[in-house]
Formats: structure tokens, C-alpha cells, sequence
């Protein structure tokens, strides 16, 4: 048998190889080492004793050999990616007759003599490249991302701790800056994952993983940073534009409940079943809550995410953390009044439009102010899920993982809302939640009187500016 020139085994040495391993087999089958109840046992005799040559025949070609020790290699050694080289143990005439047999010898190289590789498919990243580019257009990369590059360049930067990963001898590290974008274009588009694996070059399972790994760094660095709530001084500005925009003193913010389409969740799937989207849309719907609390600009302050769709907007808030900071901590001392819509009661800091059918002039101008405060979030709301499509339709994320992305949305239109960023005409979303009033819509008779009294105040203000 000719042995290839290619090959890494001179011809000697693969008939001394090819020798030494089957007269170890025919050994072992003559000396019944090999158990014949044992079906893998059986399994490895016959692929050796047909692989046997006979006195006549000539040695069989080297792949038959390469398989047969691949069949008998152990599962664990098979996964193992590391290189190895065969050492054959010079013989001569002389040691055949002093020693029975020289055995082969298989050991790993040195790793510094020669790195480890590690297969990886080739995939073009040529789209991600164009957008990398120092080059590429301003206007194409906002519309792409959801923001300019420069807010993307921050993002990054803040970032880059806790995402970096090293170099390691098996491959390169993906770059902070395309990871970031591959999150970022996730949340923007909701593409499918294996849409997104071809834009950027990186395996379908990559992806996935870059974008909870720095959804979580988004709400582990950069929540504590854009998202809080407002200090002494801030929470003053804030009831000031407020009252120049509905003429309602003390409001320190706007609340507002979104509910976001998820898949049915495997366990206790009756408690995200939304009924009134499951009536609207003739098909079942479930769907998790997102609460938020927004300032004048439509920046959250406070946000609650997660609890099942079916729960109402009144219940979700009591088991919000804000009702727990406003009943012990006292945090909401600096802004009297959180105005909410008719799904919320009528609290000593919640501040809710009258709920009954037949109004007076008084209360029917009041509700319209709290209308034009509560259109604040409302509008905050559309922004966030126009922003960031990937919240307007059914995710395949697990219910788990939700909260994490949904805060992570929530940062991230915080920093556009903060650094200016523009919403293109063509990302306008109209939030559409149903109404539900709670069963008992005030719970304190002290904040019915004050809203009798700002209703009052406000009826006399506008007469008053009609005559002027």
C-alpha cells in the first residue's frame, strides 16, 4: 500500500503503526478481554476482525484505520479540541528481538510550539462594517439605530467594562461596539434573530446571548444614571412645567400603564391572558405590564415591570415599589400629587379624574386638564414602542428574561428623550390600552376634597382669564 506524500507519516512509519495497533486487537480478541455480553464490546470485536488482515493481504488503507480508532476513541476525547502529534519509537532489528513490540505513542503538542485553532464558520459582516464605518451617513445610522452616533458612541463607552471580553487562544473577542449594535438593533426592529445573525456576521445563539448580556449591563450601569427619581431641585422644575401646562400645581409627574404582547407563557398561562385585547382581536392574547412614571419631557422617572396582563392598573400599583416608597419612606414629599387615569384611584398622592357618567361644568374642566398631564405619559408611552419595535409585537424571549429588556428599553429612550434625539414620522406608534376603573375609586376622603378643591380653583382661573 502507497502511503500519500501529503501525508504526515512516512511510509515506514505507518506500516510500524499499522503493525504495532493490530497486534495489540488480535491480542486482545484471543485472550477474550473483550466481553462478549457487552453490546458495545461486540460492536468493537467485529469492526477489529474484519479490519484483521489476513497472512496474504496487505495492509488496509489508512482511512479504514482512522475510523476504527475514532469508533473505539471515548466520547469525552472526542470533544476535546486539541492537536496532537504521533511520535514513533525508532526500532531496529535488533530491539524487534529483545523487545516483543514498540508501542506508538500519541501525545499533545506544546502549546507554545503551536496555538490551538478553533473551527468558525465564515460569515460576511459587510453590513455591520458599512454602519461601523467612520463614513457612514448620519442621517442613515439614526434611522438604522434610533439615534446618532455620538449618543451611540456614549452608550459604548459606558458600556465598555462590563461587556469587553479578552482575546483567547481559540478566537478573537466581538468588539464592544458591535455587540452594543446588535442589541440596540434588536430592540429597534425586533427582527428575528436569524435576520440579525446575517447582518452582523455572528452564529444565531451569539446573538441572542450579546442581546441579554448587555440589556442586563444596561440595567446594571446605566439604569442607576438615567433612570431615577428626581432630586429636590428637579422635582421643583418639574411641578412648575406641569402647572404652565394644565394650570394643576404640585404634579410631579404623569403615570400611565402599557401592556407588551408576549407567546403563552408554559406555567400559569390563565394569569397573562389579557381579556379585553383577547375580545378586541377575537384570538387570545397575553400580554405584561409596564408602569411608568414621566416628568414634563417624557422621561421616566420610576418604572415597574412584569406583572401578568390580566392584573388591573390599581393592583399593579399597589404592589408597585413607588406605593411602598410613598406609604413608609415618605420619597414623594417633594411633589404632591402623581397624576394617573381613570384605571387608577383616587389616593392621598394619586391624583384621578372623576369617574362618574353625569359631571358638572367644574369636574368636567378638571378631567380635561388631567387629560392634557396624563397625555404626557401616554405620549412617552408611544415613543418608547415606537422607538423600540421589538415591544409591539410577541417576543420569543422567555418570561424570565422580559423584565430585563423591557428596563432596558426604558434607558435607552431616557438617554434619546435626554440627548435630543428626533423621532422619524414614520416610528409614530398610537397606544391603544383599554379603561378598567377600579372597584373603589377613592380611598381617601382628605384627597377628595383637595381634588374638589383644585377643580374649584381651576374653574374661577379660567373664568377669570376668559374675562381678561
Amino acid at each position: 500500500m502507497e502511503v500519500s506524500t501529503n501525508s504526515f507519516l512516512s511510509q515506514d512509519d505507518f506500516n510500524h503503526l499499522y503493525s504495532s495497533l493490530f497486534t495489540d486487537f488480535e491480542e486482545d480478541i484471543n485472550t477474550n478481554k473483550i466481553d462478549d455480553h457487552d453490546n458495545n464490546d461486540k460492536k468493537k470485536r467485529r469492526k477489529i476482525t474484519n479490519l484483521l488482515p489476513s497472512s496474504e493481504s496487505s495492509p488496509p488503507p489508512f482511512t479504514d484505520i482512522l475510523s476504527t480508532l475514532l469508533f473505539l476513541e471515548d466520547n469525552d476525547q472526542q470533544q476535546q479540541h486539541t492537536s496532537f502529534s504521533i511520535q514513533t519509537t525508532p526500532h531496529s532489528h535488533s530491539d524487534q528481538q529483545t523487545t516483543k513490540r514498540q508501542r506508538t505513542s500519541i501525545m499533545p503538542e506544546e502549546v507554545s510550539a503551536q496555538p490551538r485553532r478553533l473551527w468558525v464558520k465564515d460569515r460576511s459582516n459587510a453590513w455591520w462594517e458599512h454602519f461601523n464605518n467612520p463614513d457612514c451617513p448620519q442621517d442613515e445610522f439614526r434611522q438604522a439605530f434610533r439615534m446618532t452616533k455620538s449618543t451611540f458612541n456614549m452608550i459604548c463607552n459606558e458600556l465598555d467594562s462590563a461587556v469587553v471580553k479578552k482575546n483567547t487562544m481559540l478566537r478573537l473577542s466581538i468588539p464592544v461596539r458591535q455587540r452594543v449594535a446588535v442589541c440596540i438593533w434588536r430592540l429597534a426592529t425586533g427582527e428575528p434573530l436569524r435576520l440579525v445573525s446575517k447582518r452582523f456576521g455572528l452564529g444565531i445563539s451569539t446573538c441572542h446571548k450579546l442581546v441579554l448580556e448587555v440589556c442586563a449591563a444596561i440595567k446594571t450601569v446605566l439604569m442607576p444614571k438615567f433612570l431615577q427619581w428626581p432630586d429636590e431641585s428637579r422635582s421643583k422644575q418639574i411641578k412648575q412645567e406641569f402647572e404652565s401646562i394644565s394650570g394643576i400645581p404640585n404634579v410631579g409627574g404623569s403615570m400611565y400603564t402599557t401592556h407588551i404582547p408576549i407567546v403563552a407563557p408554559k406555567e400559569n398561562a390563565a394569569a397573562y391572558l389579557n381579556k379585553h385585547q383577547t375580545d378586541r382581536n377575537q384570538k387570545a392574547s397575553y400580554t405584561i405590564t409596564v408602569q411608568g412614571v414621566v416628568d414634563h419631557n417624557g422621561v421616566f422617572n420610576d418604572v415597574c415591570i412584569g406583572w401578568p396582563g390580566s392584573m388591573p392598573d390599581d393592583k399593579i400599583l399597589e404592589k408597585s415599589s413607588l406605593n411602598k416608597r410613598a406609604a413608609n419612606e415618605g420619597l414623594l414629599k417633594d411633589c404632591n400629587w402623581i397624576v394617573g387615569s381613570s384605571n387608577y384611584p383616587l389616593t392621598d398622592w394619586v391624583l384621578a379624574p372623576y369617574a362618574n357618567q353625569n359631571l358638572t361644568w367644574t369636574r368636567h374642566s378638571f378631567n380635561g386638564k388631567i387629560g392634557e398631564v396624563q397625555g404626557v405619559a401616554k405620549e412617552a408611552f408611544g415613543r418608547l414602542k415606537g422607538r423600540w419595535t421589538c415591544l409591539q409585537r410577541r417576543t420569543e424571549m422567555k418570561l424570565a428574561d422580559l423584565p430585563a429588556v423591557l428596563g432596558a428599553c426604558c434607558v435607552l429612550h431616557n438617554i434619546c428623550e435626554m440627548s435630543g434625539e428626533a423621532m422619524e414620522p414614520e416610528f409614530t406608534f398610537q397606544i391603544s390600552d383599554d379603561e378598567m376603573t377600579p372597584e373603589n375609586p377613592v380611598r381617601s376622603s382628605g384627597a377628595m376634597q383637595a381634588r374638589d378643591q383644585i377643580a374649584h380653583n381651576l374653574l374661577h382661573r379660567n373664568s377669570a382669564a376668559f374675562v381678561l
